[in-house]
């Protein structure tokens, strides 16, 4: 019996002994020290713990880099360009770079650890980018699958942003979900309310930010938020503004519109809002809209049904989107001032519609976009 008993027990003392070696010896191995990040030349110099990713130790100091998958290398969202030589790129890069950014050397500051001083370039628009603390002011239905979600900004933070733009929701642990997650949404509040964010986001099969906020997300609960990011915005032309959006794709156009109309910006502006979905329970903002459109004589409204069913009674446009798109392009849109496209949606959507702006006079350097699939 004690034979027996031996076996199992030794073989347990052997392994914690190598378990605590290894941590010791993995300790002493990546111990770097303190380690110097020069940031746009000099522009900002950081001191930090050497060993982590850079996308973490970036975040530590308070210079957040967008990341919609967390760190995980999954996105390819994360990139800066590293102007010390760190080794060649990663296989877990290389599927987010083009042949121009491998030149220059961009990388995903996610796998790339700081194991020396490094000079790195950032954007300086993410200087400005800040971790907020919420609480959910109200979650409301829109539709059977999309939820608008209120957050209201605590502890006297305030958020800066152009309509447009987007913020990582951060998600945290539950359920089966061990880790936290950030996802990135677009925001459809007014960049004149600084004291709110507000998100439309779509319940996907699987998703799992999207579960949470559909299924364990309550009014009260505080919530994380990091941002704005993105490039997304309007652009300061008398040119005709022409926008197409499916789904919760209406986010940043809801902030452009009502962020143009209440304050009167770029009153140059013809908009078209084109808003595509299959049948009438993939609607939302209807009246909304409509109203807009009656006491604002620039805006036009054209929602469309690709699939109206006989009992919804639709009196709007129907048709794919792209085809509603193409008619109106042909007979009513004023081309005179020159023509500009905005986007949200999913790949094969804006790839589409792409098509149809530059068949109607639109040139592709004056289509803006926001893909998300």
């Amino acid at each position: 019996m004690t034979q027996i008993l031996i076996g199992p027990l030794a073989v347990a003392i052997l392994s914690t002994v190598l378990a605590f070696l290894i941590a010791i010896i993995d300790k002493v191995l990546n111990n770097y020290g303190q380690m110097k990040i020069s940031i746009n030349g000099g522009k900002k110099v950081l001191e930090v713990k050497g060993g982590s990713p850079l996308l973490g130790t970036l975040a530590a100091e308070g210079i957040f880099v967008p990341s919609a998958c967390g760190g995980r290398g999954s996105c390819g969202a994360c990139k800066c360009k590293v102007t010390t030589d760190v080794g060649p790129h990663l296989p877990t890069e290389l599927p987010y770079m083009s042949p121009a950014e491998i030149q220059k050397n961009i990388r995903l500051s996610c796998q790339i650890k700081v194991r020396k001083d490094l000079e790195i370039e950032l954007p300086e628009e993410f200087f400005s980018v800040k971790k907020f603390q919420t609480k959910v002011a109200s979650i409301k239905n829109l539709t059977y699958d999309i939820k608008e979600v209120l957050l209201s900004l605590q502890d006297g933070q305030t958020v800066e942003f152009e309509a447009g733009q987007y913020v990582q929701l951060v998600v945290p642990p539950y359920g089966e979900i061990s880790e936290s997650v950030q996802r990135a949404y677009s925001m459809s509040s007014r960049p004149l309310d600084k004291t709110h964010i507000e998100l439309l986001i779509r319940l996907v099969p699987g998703g799992i930010a999207t579960t949470w906020v559909h299924k364990f997300l309550k009014e009260g609960d505080r919530v994380e938020v990091v941002g704005p990011f993105g490039e997304f915005r309007i652009h300061d032309t008398p040119a005709t503004m022409v926008c197409v959006a499916g789904g919760s794709g209406m986010a940043p156009f809801k902030s452009m519109l009502y962020h143009m109309y209440e304050t009167d910006a770029f009153p140059e502006k013809e908009i078209w809002y084109f808003f595509g979905a299959r049948t009438t329970k993939d609607m939302f903002y209807l009246d909304e809209l409509a109203e807009l459109a009656a006491k604002w004589p620039r805006f036009h409204f054209v929602p469309a049904l690709s699939e109206p069913k006989p009992e919804e009674n639709w009196k709007g446009d129907v048709g794919l989107i792209t085809d509603v798109l193409d008619r109106y392009g042909q007979s009513s849109i004023d081309k005179s001032k020159g023509l500009e496209g905005y986007l949200c949606g999913s790949p094969g959507m804006i790839n589409a519609c792409i098509n149809v702006m530059k068949k109607n006079g639109m040139t592709e350097d004056k289509i803006y976009f926001d893909k998300f699939a």
